[in-house]
């Protein structure tokens, strides 16, 4: 099988595009969740260096931010002949939980789909959480 959807059959000149040169500008920069009440992440920091996009994570905790710390995220184009970064994903693995973020952009927002899998024996129902996150040009302190 050559594909598995229509979409997936892409004709191009190949030597005209360098392969993984996806543009991840439109992804890069603060990224702040549009519910003032969460009680999930808070913000995101998206960045590049040496080519690398590296996404930093903030959630709400019981004494204020909880930094995440910073993971390389793999990022996606919407179709296979596509150049823009569309989405991308990442993994934090915390021990006693791992969380599987997905994010997309859709109308200027970023959509962050979140799995959440306890690990642990504390019998918590692995969830998922849907939210939007809008960039902001202020500098992150």
């Amino acid at each position: 099988m050559r594909f598995a959807q229509i979409r997936d059959r892409v004709e191009f000149d190949s030597q005209a595009v360098a392969a993984g040169s996806i543009d991840t500008s439109g992804l890069l920069g603060t990224w702040i969740n549009s519910n003032p009440d969460t009680s999930g992440i808070v913000k995101m920091v998206m960045s590049a260096s040496a080519g690398i996009l590296s996404l930093r994570t903030y959630a709400i905790g019981p004494d204020g931010l909880i930094d995440w710390g910073s993971k390389e995220v793999d990022v996606f184009a919407s179709a296979p002949s596509g150049r823009a970064g569309a989405g991308f994903t990442c993994r934090y693995d915390f021990g006693f939980a791992e969380s599987l973020l997905q994010g997309m952009i859709m109308k200027g927002l970023l959509v962050l789909a979140q799995l959440h899998r306890f690990k642990d024996d504390s019998k918590r129902a692995d969830y998922f959480v849907r939210e939007y996150y809008a960039l902001t040009h202020e500098k992150f302190r």
